[in-house]
């Protein structure tokens, strides 16, 4: 079992967002979870990966009890074990593409050089070898979604966050992506984990899960 969370709970002020949310996802699965807008997917995303911590619940990613870890113990654990993929691509725009997927590499510890040659070749599995000296500007809306998978993908996480990743994308540049996401787990074997609203995605998954006022239902 690569992520397993138990009876997470989260509030906001008198709000209630998550009552009591269990999860599991094997090595190599991908789960996609759906529901209508404030279920609370992207608050459990956000858990599951470390970005916000939970009211209550255990969480263990990769055998480690997450919740117990602070600060820089948790930044390190992030940049080894997760990637996260969003709606927006949050590229840096004064850097190339190839620098963008450079940068959490070389936040691990690799070189400039070991940096450098792993930005290439994720950028070559995710079909963009050529574009690896353009600036996002430069790059289209699909185009730049790799990029940030790529990114994503340099530390070799166990686990990829993906939410609404192709929520900005036209329908063709959306089965594209789609596509490598599964292409990605079946070549790196990396867990995905997937908040989306688009059906043809969730449907694609191996597991989708329906989001319903705080619980699945």
């Amino acid at each position: 079992m690569i992520i397993e969370a138990k009876n997470i709970t989260k509030g906001f002020g008198k709000l209630e967002v998550l009552k009591g949310v269990d999860f599991q996802a094997d090595k190599a699965e991908v789960v996609s979870i759906v529901g209508a807008s404030g279920a609370g997917k992207t608050t459990l995303l956000q858990i599951l990966g470390t970005l916000s911590t939970p009211d209550g619940g255990s969480l263990a990613i990769n055998g480690t009890d997450v919740l117990s870890l602070k600060g820089d113990a948790l930044a390190a654990f992030r940049c080894k074990n997760i990637g996260f993929v969003f709606q927006a691509h949050h590229l840096l725009p004064e850097f190339t593409a190839e620098e963008n997927v450079m940068i959490p590499a070389m936040i691990g510890g690799a070189s400039q050089k070991e940096a450098k040659a792993k930005a290439k070749q994720l950028l070559e599995k995710v079909g963009l070898a050529n574009r690896g000296s353009h600036k996002p500007s430069e790059l289209s809306g699909g185009e730049q979604q790799r990029v940030a998978i790529a990114r994503a993908l340099v530390n070799e996480p166990a686990v990829l966050f993906a939410d609404e990743p192709t929520g900005n994308l036209d329908s063709a540049t959306k089965q594209e992506i789609h596509r490598l996401l599964f292409e990605l787990r079946d070549s790196l074997g990396q867990t995905i984990v997937i908040v989306t609203h688009d059906p043809e995605l969730a449907a694609l998954c191996d597991r989708c899960l329906t989001m319903k006022d705080g619980q699945f239902i």
